[in-house]
């Protein structure tokens, strides 16, 4: 009787020896080990898609008291450089628009910016129409105009020349006109509108700005007037933002003191107002679709860096922008500051000098600053915006303070034996000596307004929730009455 050979095992390199044969009780031991910790290893398997064949459904993120848990960044194209405009007959060719919509305003459609973009389009054979009739700090009846030139024109492509009053009705007219049966208020937001998700495809925006302030080519967001409550409001969904921000520092070198001066400020509060926001994880609430998470959704790691570089920027730059119209450098930054003030706000948000802002803009009386060209009364959105800024900076240090003092010391503050609990009260006088160094209005009283006037301010502050519930800091009506009593008089 044959015996079968000895199974071989290797030993070292190339060389194999008999294995020795085992007990078969050891070897069943053995094999049930071995099946034992397959199983294991099964069950502790990589479960996702690209390792493994035994993926399953991931369980939802559970939310602690419905507060959101992610932020989505969300920024137009941007291209820089001097001279830069001229590229835009080239982009329209290559996105093949048969038919163009520019957008300007009156003051705007002889200067400089314009005559550059008509250049352009006539260079590449770019057929358009323009509409110049856009209204410096719109109103919801010049949205409407412009959205009925839009729908008419049937256009397949927009290009708007202008600050943030031109970008944001060309924004209004594209998504109007993409939603030709949508109702006006259906994408205002609430509670003034309802404030339904954009889901509509929009053609392709081309945005240049001309003012170094609002950043409204990397945002989406627009605003305006609603005349019949006398306040601020707007539309704010990433997908109303342009398709591509040209910025062309040589548009700002003609622009007046004063336009620098609250293009600037409006900047500024851009800056500090989405670094101090509620942080993204605070904010409620949590969106049970991704399409309903907000644009503003407060401060956030990619929106902090964003805003800290743009307040580094006014820091060094802004008084040098207002006081010399030759410094290049100087109007250069201010316009990159604007964009990256955008991309930080235009993510995270803005609150309460924001908020405020609307009805100091939408209750204005007589008041016509100087440098700009209007026949009817106009408080300017930076304007209105940082002339409450000492008092909110104040009122919000309570939470983050070390945020505020962190703003102060890149202002200009010295906080080396600085207390963080006085943390608002040195950001507030250091704004203040900003302000007075530039020859700000002595707060709301010299704008026309007075304490009688505060009631009707707080009544157009409190639909600002989009904005409002985004302070670090809930407020109460006598909260936003103090905050504006303490702006009438600034120095």
């Amino acid at each position: 009787m044959s015996t079968a050979p000895p199974r071989l095992r290797p030993r070292g390199r190339g060389r194999e020896v008999p294995a020795r044969p085992g007990p078969p009780a050891a070897m069943a031991a053995g094999r049930e080990r071995a099946a034992r910790l397959l199983r294991q290893l099964q069950r502790a398997a990589c479960r996702c898609p690209s390792h493994s064949h035994t993926y399953s459904r991931v369980p939802e993120h559970a939310t602690l008291g419905n507060t959101d848990y992610a932020f989505e960044m969300a920024v137009s194209n941007i291209r820089y450089g001097e001279g830069v405009t001229k590229e835009i007959g080239m982009d329209l060719k290559n996105l093949g628009a048969k038919k163009v919509c520019l957008m300007t305003d009156k003051n705007l459609s002889q200067l400089p910016p314009v005559n550059a973009v008509l250049n352009s389009l006539a260079k590449y054979g770019i057929n358009f129409q323009m509409y110049d009739e856009v209204r410096v700090e719109p109103t919801d009846q010049s949205f409407l105009d412009a959205i009925e030139f839009a729908k008419k024109g049937e256009f397949d492509a927009y290009v708007a020349v202008g600050g943030g009053s031109v970008i944001d009705t060309c924004k209004a007219a594209n998504l109007y006109a993409s939603s030709p049966t949508s109702d006006f208020l259906d994408y205002v937001n609430a509670p003034i509108g309802k404030g339904k998700p954009v889901t509509v495809p929009l053609k392709p925006h081309i945005a240049v700005p001309t003012t170094a302030g609002t950043g409204s080519e990397t945002t989406g967001v627009a605003i305006f007037d609603f005349k019949e409550l006398k306040v601020k409001t707007g539309i704010a969904s990433r997908a109303i933002k342009p398709t591509l921000g040209i910025i062309d520092p040589l548009h700002t070198l003609s622009m007046p003191e004063r336009i620098v001066a609250n293009s600037g400020f409006d900047v500024l509060c851009h800056a500090l107002e989405s670094y101090t926001a509620l942080p993204y994880k605070m904010r409620s609430p949590c969106p049970s679709n991704p399409i309903n998470r907000p644009a503003y959704q407060g401060s956030n790691p990619i929106s902090d860096i964003w805003a800290l570089h743009a307040l580094r920027i006014v820091a060094k730059y802004l008084k040098r922008a207002i006081r010399n119209p030759e410094d290049r450098e100087a109007r250069a930054n201010m316009h990159l500051a604007s964009a990256f003030a955008g991309i930080g706000f235009g993510n995270a948000g803005v609150h309460l000098c924001h908020g405020m802002s609307y009805p100091i803009s939408g209750l204005v009386k007589t008041y016509k600053p100087k440098d700009y060209n209007v026949d009817h009364s106009l408080v300017p959105h930076g304007l209105s915006v940082v002339l409450t800024s000492p008092a909110v900076f104040a009122f919000t240090a309570q939470v983050h303070p070390e945020r505020h003092l962190e703003a102060a010391e890149i202002l200009g503050a010295d906080i080396r034996t600085a207390r963080i609990k006085d943390a608002g009260f040195i950001l507030a006088d250091t704004l203040r000596k900003f302000l007075f160094d530039l020859n700000v209005d002595d707060g709301l009283a010299a704008i026309g307004y007075s304490k009688a006037d505060i009631p009707a301010l707080v009544k157009g502050t409190l639909p600002q929730e989009r904005v409002t519930k985004l302070s670090p800091r809930p407020q109460t009506e006598e909260d936003l009455s103090a905050l504006f009593e303490a702006s009438m008089k600034l120095y």
